[in-house]
């Protein structure tokens, strides 16, 4: 049995009972593959929820009170009023007494009453048992401390009462009083009532999961207002990344969205400019050197044709002459080289090289390569597996082994070993891997991320071939054209070594 206790001339109102409710919660991770549509519509429910469940709390609450409190008012003033106006008296006694609680209990208000009257000992009542059950041991102290009387809420099996204790009392003055000892109290039912609460109850109910369902509506359209631009700014942002620099996003509106789409397109506005001012210069910056070299290329014919016939004579010059003549000829040469590297670089930068690509015995043309060059075994040795056969460009794939062995041989020292071999692929097809490694101290660790720049130089650096400085990045430069790779690392025991791994397109022949 449960109580809801009110004192004084006017009823108090009940405290609604409050029931926590816990949100279920999906677990991080779960919560991230949501996509922002969604988490939008969640929010926004959300707060639908939040907003229809308080207003129909609130509502309920107050019409709750509002209808037991005017039931409790009346049944409270009515009953006061009744038992003000009859007389009893004293000693109070049985005989008679049950007549006057009858005629209370038809005069109960809002509904009849069932009334029961303490008198020491004596119980009496107007119905058949004499005491009732739900009047609570509360209920007769609060009455015995209070001449005005008391009410309480009490719930038992299930159905709501009102009771009222009421004490008769003797008038001694104006505001003086003097309790009797009789003790009336009445109980009515609040079934009525309490139906009248439950269909309160199921109209906010029923009234909030419309509202909710009205709600998603407005909750898409939020979505959708606020996910078009997003969508737009993703695919304006892929297109500038796939290199789409003239991509710009429509502006609607004045709000942070829109901000947000005149940002892009200031920014994009000025990395397009910026990219064109930069394309524009490695424009210019190649076509001069293409045309520096070129200008260069007839002067320098002579000058090598002179510096020939001068080598060629320099013996029967003095020593000062001569020393002069070879260093002048050494020099052109390397000036030649430069020129030369320069020339192909351009051309690779313009787009312009091309492959032209035969199926040539791959071991066979590195020999020819070291032979050319008057590279003696005990300068480079091999090892070169007879057989392999790929398709390559015999000029380009000759300047990639040349540029690797004149550079380990310059700057790691001899001997210096090639090695040839293929290998599988999980995917795509076998490769063909040439290595060629040097017994000098190694790269750098600081030297290797740069060690295929253009005239990158640093102590103990191997950036250059043949002199010009340009040597690896146009190996890395043929190496692409091959569709192929390049690294550079150190060996376990000391040296460094550089690896291409270029696909094998022929079928090997053998070995």
């Amino acid at each position: 049995m449960t109580t809801d206790p009110g004192a004084g001339p006017g009823p108090r109102p009940g405290r609604p009972r409050r029931g926590a409710r816990t949100a279920p919660g999906g677990e991080r991770s779960r919560a991230r593959a949501f996509g922002l549509r969604t988490r939008l519509l969640l929010a926004f429910l959300l707060v639908a929820v939040v907003s229809a469940g308080t207003t129909a709390a609130l509502t309920y609450r107050e019409a709750r009170t509002a209808l037991l409190k005017t039931a409790q008012d009346t049944a409270v003033s009515s009953f006061r009023d009744h038992v003000q106006q009859t007389g009893f008296g004293l000693p109070v006694r049985k005989e008679g007494l049950e007549e006057v609680l009858r005629d209370l209990a038809r005069k109960g208000k809002p509904r009849p009453w069932v009334v029961f009257a303490e008198y020491g000992s004596l119980r009496a009542s107007s119905g058949e048992n004499p005491v009732s059950t739900v009047i609570t041991p509360e209920l007769r102290r609060a009455a015995r401390a209070n001449p005005r009387g008391h009410f309480e809420r009490v719930v038992k099996d299930g159905v709501p009462y009102l009771t009222i204790a009421m004490p008769t009392v003797f008038k001694t003055g104006p505001d003086d009083v003097l309790p009797t000892g009789l003790v009336l109290y009445a109980v009515m039912r609040m079934t009525d009532e309490q139906v009248n609460v439950d269909a309160l109850l199921i109209a906010a109910r029923d009234g909030a999961l419309p509202g909710l369902a009205v709600a998603l509506i407005p909750g898409l359209i939020a979505a959708r207002s606020v996910l078009r631009p997003v969508r737009q700014l993703h695919r304006a942002t892929r297109s500038l990344g796939s290199g789409r620099l003239d991509t710009r996003i429509p502006v609607r509106g004045s709000d942070e969205l829109a901000d947000l789409a005149r940002t892009f397109n200031e920014s994009t506005g000025q990395l397009e400019r910026s990219v064109r001012e930069l394309r524009e210069a490695e424009e210019r910056a190649r076509r001069f050197a293409s045309d520096v070299s070129h200008e260069l290329r007839t002067p320098l014919a002579g000058m090598l044709a002179v510096t020939e016939v001068l080598e060629e004579d320099a013996d029967g010059l003095d020593a000062d002459t001569a020393r002069a003549v070879r260093l002048v000829s050494a020099e052109t040469g390397k000036l030649a080289v430069l020129v030369e590297d320069l020339m192909e670089i351009s051309r690779f930068d313009a787009r312009a090289a091309e492959l032209n690509a035969d199926e040539v015995d791959v071991a066979e043309a590195i020999r020819k390569t070291l032979h050319n060059r008057h590279w003696t075994d005990d300068r480079v040795r091999t090892e070169l597996p007879d057989g392999i056969r790929a398709r390559l460009d015999p000029r380009r794939f000759d300047l990639v082994i040349a540029n690797l062995v004149g550079n380990a041989l310059k700057h790691g020292g001899a001997p210096v070993t090639v090695r040839l071999r293929t290998a599988a692929r999980s995917a795509g097809p076998p490769v063909l891997i040439t290595e060629v490694a040097d017994s000098g101290p190694g790269i750098r660790p600081a030297v290797l991320p740069h060690i295929f720049d253009r005239f990158y130089k640093a102590d103990a650096a191997r950036t250059r071939s043949a002199g010009s400085g340009l040597g690896l990045a146009i190996t890395l430069e043929n190496v692409k054209l091959h569709g192929g790779t390049i690294s550079a690392g150190n060996l376990p025991g000391g040296g460094a070594v550089f690896t291409v791994e270029i696909p094998l397109h022929a079928e090997e022949a053998g070995g």
